[in-house]
Parts: structure tokens; C-alpha cells; sequence
């Protein structure tokens, strides 16, 4: 069996993609041994591979032995299992801090098991390599704790994310409800998923926690979601709500769209074509980090509105506060604008192309480059987009813990409810990053909040 040896598809500046291939000498070369007897050998390896090899699948074996610690960084533990090494990638090769490597200047065992580890495989049976699901480990126990705690926080935050809204003097006339204090309520109600008659009780805990001044009444909140004036207000509220992740995203970004259903149903088809009628659903249009799967701009349209033409508003409000590296969406979104509208931005977009596109660039030279880079480079390009796949994610978290369909049918009322929808999202990963990764909002000022998170992370 000759040695399986590793070669790296190298990229500068990146993780390389480690493949697999089994390095046979057409010819072998004859050897005496001890005895007098000719024996072969492949050429290209030595007995010094050979016991690397053994060693780094030794160390793969070992449960816990590599942690990935940063993308291209990695802590692989010493063979006696005292202490760790630190294997990285520096763009142009692998480097280890270890005795071996210092010394010899040659790839040691750790960089091997790194290798080993990348390619998704497990030592079993001795020697033996069988191919396995890549898996991540999760800190359960901060998920655990913000799982626990988020109905608690959510409502700390959404006080403070709330109170960034100014209130317009009124000067004469009956006392009217804050706009705050609406709001509010409006967004607790559908996080709680309840109806408006339902959520009497989160108004009256909200108000005994004085989040507000005063619980209103059920038709207030309908009233409301009606009013098309709140609408630029909840959009500020996602931009918001989505900037204590700027210094965490790395600037991968994914666009994507979906639909949403309404309790409304179009009655067209089955007067005019005898058809079963179907409920109506509007299209929600969505710019989302990669790392941390927060919303950073929202567009909400008709169910038939196409997806291409707002690729340029979602990317131009995330480029306000976000920087842009790379962007990718499916093949509704690949357009010469859309391309160039990345590349104005600083960003390179992974936007597969339709079956019918060519090269011709027809006044985009950039079209023309994207178009052979996706002929001739399918592998590393699908690295890439395959980034996309998070913003599929997103959605499903969306709809399973807020639900996928709207109570309202007014389509003002529709979206201001779905715009809720996303505010509450936001709001839940933030709880979660708060635990997990540590980051403050820049909107708090309750100590409260900081009292209890800083119980889990000091």
C-alpha cells in the first residue's frame, strides 16, 4: 500500500483545499536488504514519511486533539499530550511551531494531522482512514444559557432599541399613546406570537417592568401596524439593531428572497378560471451577514415582484455601515449591474450564471471576467457561494420561531408586521452573539442588562 500523500490546492491569502491522491512510482527501484533479498519500494517515500504518517493519524485519533481555533489557525496537541503547537496557514504553506518543523523546515506530523482533519477523515481500525461527515462543535453551554434567558433579555433590549425613537411634542388635544410604547408592543406581540386580544398580559407585565407608560388597548395596536408612517421607522430599527455586528462581520455577505403567506386570499383565479383559490403572500428581499446570520436591510414587495432589480438598494444601505468583500446570490440576482455595483463597493460577487448567459461583455468587461472565472474555475467559485446556503438558514430560523405566515390583511399593515418580524430575528441573534461571542450594544444604557449578562460572561 504506498503512502497516502496530501497536496494542497493553494490560495494566497486563503484556507487551501486539501484533496487527496495516492502517489505510485510507475517504476519501483530495487533494494537489498539485510539478507541479500531484492525487495521494492515506491519511490518518494521514506521510512521518515512512513512514521509521520503513522503519527499524525496516531494524533487524529486522539478525541479533542485538533481545535480549530481562527480560519487557517489551528492548536493540534503534542504526542505526550502535554501542551499544544500551533499550526497555521500564512498564505503560502503551512507552518508549525514545534521542534521538528523549526528545525527541518518540513511539513511534521501536526501539519499533517491538520491535513487529515480538513480532508474529514477519522483514524479507525490501526492504520485504516474512513471518510466522515465534517462536524462543528457548538458551546452548548452558552447556548443553553442564551436559549434559557433570551425571553428575558428580549424584552431589556427591545426597551432600549425602542427608546431610540423621538417622540413628537404634542402641544393640545387628548392625551395620545406614545409611538414608542406602540411599537413596542407590537413587536413583544408578535415575538410572543400571540394575537392582539391575547397579549393583554405582555402589556400589562411590560408596563409592571416599566419597558412602557401605559398598556394599551388591542385595537390600538391594529391601528397601528396600519399606519404607513411607522414603516421608515422599523426599517431605522433593523439598520440598528444590526450595527453591533459591524466589527464582526467579515464583510461575506449572501442575498437572497422568500415569501411569506397571508391570511387574505386572491379570488381572481377561481372567478375566472374555476381554480381552487389560494391565500395571497408578499415576497421579503433580504441582505444578511454571513458569520452571524443578522439581517442588515430588508426590502418587502409584491409575491411576483422580480428579485434582481433590489439587489442594488439591499447592497448600497448594508454598504453604509458594513464593509463589502464578497456577496453572493443565486442565478436570479447575475445581471451586468449587479456585478458592477459589487465591484463599485470594493466586493467581488459569486452569482452563478444562467444556462443561456455567455461571455460577450457588452460594455462590462467585469461580466466577461466573472464569466470565465465560473467556466474554469467551478470548484473554488462554488467555495464561495456555497456562503449562500446561510441566508436559506436565516429564513428557517425565521419561520419556525416567528412563524411563516401573517395575521394581517391590510397590505400596509402586512409590512409593518413583517418589518416586526425582523426586528424581533435580530433581536434573538443578538442575545445569542451577547453570550456567545461577548459583544455590547452601543444603544445600552440599562444597567440591568449589563448586570445580567456579565453573570455569564465574567
Amino acid at each position: 500500500m504506498p503512502i497516502r500523500q496530501i497536496k494542497l490546492d493553494q490560495g494566497k491569502g486563503e484556507l487551501p483545499k486539501v484533496v487527496e491522491s495516492d502517489n505510485v512510482s510507475i517504476k519501483p527501484r530495487k533494494k537489498i536488504d539485510n539478507k541479500g533479498n531484492k525487495t521494492f519500494h515506491q519511490a518518494g517515500t521514506t521510512y521518515s514519511d512512513k512514521l509521520l504518517d503513522e503519527r499524525a493519524r496516531m494524533l487524529l485519533s486522539k478525541e479533542g486533539a485538533i481545535k480549530w481555533i481562527d480560519k487557517g489557525l489551528f492548536a493540534v496537541q503534542s504526542q505526550s499530550g502535554v501542551g499544544r503547537y500551533r499550526v497555521e496557514w500564512n498564505g503560502n504553506k503551512w507552518i508549525c511551531n514545534c521542534p521538528y518543523y523549526t528545525k527541518n523546515n518540513k511539513d511534521c506530523k501536526h501539519v499533517l494531522a491538520v491535513q487529515y482533519y480538513l480532508l474529514g477523515y477519522v483514524t479507525i481500525k490501526g492504520k485504516e482512514l474512513e471518510e466522515k461527515k465534517v462536524t462543528y462543535s457548538r458551546d452548548w453551554s452558552a447556548y443553553n444559557y442564551a436559549q434559557m434567558e433570551e425571553h428575558d433579555l428580549f424584552g431589556h433590549i427591545l426597551n432600549e432599541l425602542i427608546s431610540t425613537i423621538e417622540e413628537s411634542e404634542q402641544h393640545m388635544g387628548r392625551p395620545r399613546l406614545k409611538l414608542r410604547d406602540l411599537i413596542f408592543c407590537c413587536i413583544d406581540k408578535i415575538y410572543n406570537k400571540t394575537s392582539c386580544r391575547g397579549a393583554k398580559h405582555l402589556f400589562h407585565e411590560a408596563l409592571r417592568k416599566q419597558y412602557i407608560s401605559h398598556a394599551p388597548h388591542c385595537n390600538a395596536l391594529s391601528k397601528t401596524l396600519l399606519k404607513p408612517e411607522i414603516t421608515p421607522i422599523l426599517h431605522d430599527l433593523i439598520h440598528l439593531s444590526s450595527l453591533p455586528f459591524v466589527g464582526i462581520e467579515d464583510g461575506n455577505f449572501a442575498i437572497d428572497s422568500t415569501g411569506f403567506c397571508c391570511s387574505s386570499f386572491g379570488a381572481y383565479c377561481e372567478h375566472a378560471h374555476g381554480t381552487k383559490r389560494m391565500h395571497n403572500w408578499v415576497k421579503v428581499h433580504v441582505c444578511i451577514g454571513v458569520r452571524s446570520k443578522i439581517i442588515t436591510d430588508v426590502i418587502i414587495t409584491d409575491e411576483y415582484k422580480a428579485d434582481s432589480p433590489q439587489f442594488k438598494k439591499l447592497l448600497l444601505n448594508t454598504s453604509k455601515f458594513f464593509t463589502i468583500k464578497e456577496v453572493s446570490a443565486d442565478p436570479a440576482y447575475s445581471s451586468r449591474k449587479n456585478h458592477e455595483i459589487v465591484d463599485k463597493l470594493g466586493g467581488i460577487a459569486y452569482i452563478p450564471f444562467k444556462k443561456n448567459a455567455t461571455g460577450k461583455a457588452c460594455g462590462s468587461a467585469l461580466w466577461n471576467k466573472a464569466f470565465h472565472y465560473f467556466q474554469l474555475h467551478r470548484e473554488d467559485f462554488d467555495r464561495h457561494y456555497h456562503k449562500r446556503s446561510n441566508v436559506e438558514a436565516t429564513f428557517h430560523s425565521v419561520k419556525s420561531k416567528l412563524l411563516e405566515n401573517l395575521k394581517s390583511k391590510n397590505r400596509v399593515a402586512q409590512e409593518n408586521e413583517m418589518l416586526c418580524k425582523i426586528i424581533a430575528y435580530n433581536i434573538t441573534v443578538l442575545i445569542r452573539s451577547m453570550v456567545q461571542m461577548g459583544i455590547t450594544p452601543d444603544f445600552f444604557t440599562n444597567v440591568g442588562v449589563r448586570n445580567v449578562i456579565s453573570t455569564k460572561t465574567n
